[in-house]
This record gives C-alpha cells, structure tokens and sequence, in this order.
C-alpha cells in the first residue's frame, strides 16, 4: 500500500470523510459516518417543526447536502436519524422549574 491508497467507502467508492464534524451512527446495524450531523440536528431542531413527516423531510434533506445517502437505504437512513433527532431534541428540553 502507498501513499496514494486511502480510506474507501465500501457503499459508494469515495474517500471516508474523516474529523470532528463526523459523527458516527448505527444504519441498518452498519456504523456510517455522517458529516455535521450535530449541526443538522440543532438546524433543523431550531426551526421548531411540529409534524414529524417534515422533520424526517427536513433531516435527510440536509443530511444529503453533506452525505451519499444511498437510494435503497434512504429509509433506513430517515430511521436512524428520526432517533438521533429524538434524542438531541430531549437533550435541548430543559426541565420546568
């Protein structure tokens, strides 16, 4: 192997993105990296959607801005972020005082 050799995606061929804004989640029981996706999740939990269709909409639409989101697994893809949404909304709830 040399210099020239790197880190492929074995999904879609590319370089693995690789650094802090990368964080990693379970996909189909695969672990993807996805590409700011903290930053995703407080956009999109900023905008106060209440319907969770648009919120799921919202989500991977902006995740494909940074991410191959492979056509066959967009679903398995909404999934995995609609929990990752669910628990970084619960996190930005604070308690009633």
């Amino acid at each position: 192997m040399d210099d020239k050799d790197g880190n492929y995606c074995t999904v879609c061929g590319g370089v693995v993105p690789e650094g802090p804004a990368i964080r990693k989640i379970l996909i189909d029981g695969k672990e993807i990296g996805i590409d700011h996706l903290d930053r995703i999740l407080g956009d999109v939990i900023a905008l106060g959607l209440s319907r969770e269709d648009e919120v799921r909409e919202e989500v991977l639409r902006r995740v494909r801005a940074f991410n191959y989101v492979p056509t066959k697994k967009a679903d398995a893809y909404a999934a995995a972020l609609m929990a990752e949404y669910r628990q970084a909304a619960a996190g930005q709830k604070r308690p009633q005082e």
